[in-house]
């Protein structure tokens, strides 16, 4: 008794059928390109945080170190001792106390300035149509082009001809206008994504112009506002060129802000300086803008890309 096989069915050669067929689609082909550009952002960032991360871990670790551990021990390894003393010497003997308070009184009352007027300006440039708005917005923004050098010597001759020069309302005011262009150029853009609407309603309601803008149009900008006004405040504080253009003379020293306090302390010592509190007068002058970017880092980011989407 004879029995017949079954024919059997062909065998597929590998890397063919969907297996195969999906692995060579462009689909599958542009998910590995982005995936490699992904991998490659990831390293490049990976790299640009230890540029960022090293100087200043070596620099709060040298604030803790003598001038020998400074110069002949390892840069990244801890110090023999934890002690503050550096700190102590920088804050009393440098005078960097008083330069850190002259900073926060500037910083402070300039920063309010340039939020209450660059606000104030913004939303008029970017709400009410009018001959020349366009204009007056060009002219805010061309200031983001303007280098701050090329305006030093007018500055000082007109501060100079106000009888400004060497006070704390010269340089508040300069720091104001110094701001205002990117102030404008980024809440105007802002307040264009605000609803109209709820200008309309309140303006039915019997809301005057002043009352719509800071009762309903600033809570509404809040984020924008956060955001642009940590960008002044980052960048007010570290500001170097016009403090040293504006603020000397006859007792100039004890108005000095914090960077030009930290530039005579590296220079004036000469040989003989005190590395450990001139690194101590660094931290102390880069830990407060780390705290407030810590802080406030989700309002920020809410605030760029709120707006950015209309």
């Amino acid at each position: 008794m004879t029995t017949e096989m079954a024919p059997s069915a062909p065998v597929a050669p590998a890397g063919t059928g969907k297996a195969g067929t999906r692995a060579g689609t462009p689909a599958v082909q542009r998910r590995r390109e982005v995936g490699l550009l992904s991998g490659l952002g990831h390293v490049a960032l990976a790299v640009w945080a230890i540029l960022v991360i090293a100087p200043l871990l070596w620099t709060i670790l040298a604030s803790f170190k003598s001038n020998t551990e400074i110069f002949l021990g390892n840069p990244f390894a801890l110090p023999k001792e934890f002690s503050f003393d550096s700190f102590a010497r920088a804050w009393t003997e440098a005078n960097v106390g008083r330069y850190f308070l002259n900073s926060v009184l500037v910083v402070s009352l300039s920063t309010a300035g340039t939020m209450l007027f660059g606000a104030m300006a913004a939303y008029v440039l970017a709400r009410y149509p009018f001959p020349g708005n366009r204009v007056i917005y060009y002219l805010f923004v061309s200031g983001l082009a303007f280098p701050v050098f090329l305006a030093l010597v007018p500055l000082f001759l007109i501060v100079n001809n106000l009888g400004l020069l060497n006070t704390y309302t010269g340089l508040i005011l300069v720091y104001i206008a110094y701001s205002l262009p990117f102030t404008v150029f980024f809440l105007a853009a802002f307040f264009k994504t605000l609803p109209q609407s709820v200008a309309e309603a309140a303006m039915i309601d019997g809301a005057s112009h002043t009352r719509l803008f800071f009762q309903i149009m600033v809570p509404m900008a809040r984020p924008g506002l956060v955001s642009i006004a940590i960008f002044n405040i980052i960048g007010q504080w570290n500001q170097y060129l016009l403090p040293v253009a504006l603020m000397q003379g006859q007792g100039a020293d004890a108005k000095w802000v914090l960077t030009q306090g930290i530039a005579s302390i590296s220079t004036s010592a000469g040989y003989e300086a005190d590395w450990a509190a001139l690194f101590a007068a660094l931290t102390l002058s880069i830990l407060p803008m780390i705290i407030v970017y810590a802080i406030f880092q989700r309002q920020i980011q809410s605030g760029l890309t709120s707006g950015a989407v209309k």
